[in-house]
This record gives structure tokens, C-alpha cells and sequence, in this order.
């Protein structure tokens, strides 16, 4: 291996190393925004399933309400 090889060797592997730091850190950004997304979906899923058990039970009573007379 000469010295020109050898260079090139060595800043393959520098940029390969900067790569993998800058992935590292998109990653770790991209995980902190799926755990906020998932807050916010969670949070969105609560409010409809309350909308939800609202409906349901406003169908029901008004069935039992119509079907008693």
C-alpha cells in the first residue's frame, strides 16, 4: 500500500465516521419527534373515544326513551 492509497483510506474512513455522527444525530432528532407525535396522537385518541361513549350512550338512552312509551 503506498502513501496515495493510504490517504485515501484514511479519508474514506474520516467522512464514513462524520456520516455515522450525522445520522446519529437526525436519529436522535427523529425519535424525539415520534415520542411527540405519539403524545399528541394519544391525546387525540382520548378525545374521540370520549366523543365516541357520548354518542353511543345518547343513542341508547334514546332508544330505551322511545321503545318505554
Amino acid at each position: 500500500m503506498n502513501e496515495l492509497e493510504r490517504n485515501l483510506a484514511l479519508e474514506a474512513l474520516e467522512r464514513i465516521a462524520t456520516h455515522e455522527k450525522e445520522c446519529g444525530e437526525r436519529w436522535g432528532e427523529a425519535v424525539v419527534e415520534l415520542k411527540e407525535l405519539r403524545k399528541a396522537t394519544d391525546a387525540h385518541a382520548a378525545r374521540w373515544e370520549r366523543l365516541a361513549w357520548l354518542v353511543v350512550t345518547t343513542c341508547v338512552a334514546a332508544c330505551i326513551a322511545i321503545y318505554s312509551k
